[in-house]
């Protein structure tokens, strides 16, 4: 197996959140794809609703890259993998550039990937160059490509922007701030992609926009190393997964499900707004989403209620995270006040709230093993159970969710990154409970890492 592989790679990366990275990310991908080149994006740390646009931009599935949650060995699996089928890797960073422990700009130094630094320029003009200079010195040894801007009123502002460029940076262009071009977002971020019919289009005019204003060039190669690999143990093998999918349940891991495949699983999607009942299956996953945008259509469905009631009472096992814990609670009420009664296996309640409830990097202790993930929610649940285990953040942030349990039943804010320990993964879904405790977890503190085409990349 060759030991290393080039490809041009960026991470795109901002002075802040809000600045556009993902319209640009999208632009970029959108363009060079257009040209011809096969690209792969990738998305720094846990999101779920910019690698769907992401996806739509490259027409390739987009993975999260992480230094704690996915790990290095796994990141750096993805990327060599990436790296020897793409024309061009785009890396997404995470808030400011430098925000967070471990921050967007340690991902890149790490991997030695180039900053693009996309930058606002709204009201701004030679300040521009200011901040350019600022993104690319601040930390001396951190590679840098260059800078784009975002959200440019006319040519005219374009040039005085490309002009304040000192030191030699490299201007990578501008995108207009015209409104077909931004894209809408909620309150969790961005619109889901399925749910924006001009998406391609919004794609095409970024990426045209992006040519008008630029020289288009590959950035830099990159050399990426290869990861040690070991095979996927077969610990779920032949267990049917019943999968949430629809508008409401959404928020899946494309390696947490890889990872399922690869250990045995065979799985099968539903919709709990619209199917009258679970495909044959022997585990559910009810995994986060939007259920508060849908959680009458979802309160009307009652065959499907009943057939979740009946898969918990028959003793199987189910997983539940964030929007999946709120469908199995017994009512949910939206921000208008609308309440809507649901799956009722969770004795509570949930209301949304119009601010931010938690969010926060979670690492959990359950008597399977030590799982990864995040939580980030709108709502507030009120609820007597008593929680098995509780999350603890590796930063300090908000959130210490509960994880709760009725028999074969978890649920929990959290959402897991499968990967971060498959022997815990495949004890939650496994039908056989003794088979389940016979697995071998990964010793507390230590994740395993995650699986692509059956392989693990081997942590140090």
């Amino acid at each position: 197996m060759n030991s290393h592989r080039q490809c041009p790679a960026v991470l795109i990366a901002a002075p802040a959140s809000g600045q556009g990275k993902t319209t640009v990310t999208a632009a970029l991908a959108r363009l060079h794809r257009n040209q011809g080149r096969k690209v792969r994006v990738f998305k720094c740390g846990p999101d779920f609703l910019d690698p769907m646009i992401l996806e739509r931009a490259s027409g390739a599935p987009v993975y999260q890259l992480d230094m704690w949650m996915v790990g290095e060995q796994e990141s750096r699996r993805l990327l060599w993998e990436a790296a020897g089928e793409a024309d061009l890797i785009l890396i997404e960073g995470v808030m400011g550039l430098f925000d967070g422990t471990p921050s967007s700009a340690d991902l890149a130094r790490h991997f030695g990937v180039p900053v693009l630094g996309v930058i606002d320029g709204t009201a701004m003009a030679q300040t521009f160059g200011a901040l350019a200079l600022g993104l690319a010195r601040y930390q001396p040894d951190l590679p840098f490509a260059g800078v784009l801007a975002n959200r440019v009123g006319t040519v005219r502002h374009a040039q005085l922007l490309e002009g304040s460029l000192t030191e030699g940076l490299r201007w990578y262009g501008a995108l207009s701030r015209e409104t077909g071009i931004e894209l809408p977002s909620r309150h969790l971020g961005l619109v889901q992609a399925s749910e924006l019919n001009d998406l391609d289009l919004r794609l095409d005019a970024a990426a045209d926009s992006l040519a008008s204003s630029c020289d288009v060039a590959l950035p830099p190669a990159v050399e990426f190393a290869a990861p040690e690999m070991i095979a996927a143990e077969p610990l779920l093998a032949g267990v049917r997964i019943a999968v949430a999918r629809d508008e409401a349940f959404a928020f899946t891991y494309g390696a947490s499900l890889d990872l399922l495949r690869a250990m045995g699983a065979e799985l099968t999607f539903f919709s709990p707004i619209r199917d009258s009942e679970l495909p044959e299956a022997d585990s559910l996953y009810l995994p986060g989403g939007y259920p508060e945008l849908h959680h009458v259509a979802l309160s009307q469905n009652t065959p499907m209620l009943t057939a979740i009631r009946a898969h918990h009472a028959a003793g199987k096992p189910l997983l539940a995270e964030c929007g999946g814990m709120l469908y199995l609670l017994d009512s949910l009420t939206d921000v208008e006040g609308t309440r809507a009664e649901l799956v009722g296996l969770l004795a509570g309640e949930a209301v949304m709230q119009k601010r931010l409830a938690a969010l926060a990097l979670q690492a959990v202790e359950l008597p399977e093993g030590l799982l990864r993930g995040h939580t980030y929610h709108h709502s507030l649940t009120s609820t007597g159970l008593e929680p098995i285990a509780r999350g603890l953040s590796p930063n300090g942030g908000r959130g210490a969710e509960a994880v709760y349990r009725e028999g074969r039943m978890t649920a929990s804010y959290v959402h897991f990154y499968f990967p971060s320990n498959p022997s815990a993964i495949a004890a939650l879904f496994v039908p056989d409970l003794e088979a389940a405790f016979a697995s071998k977890p990964a010793p507390t503190g230590e994740c395993n890492s995650n699986v692509g085409a059956g392989l693990l990349a081997k942590r140090p």
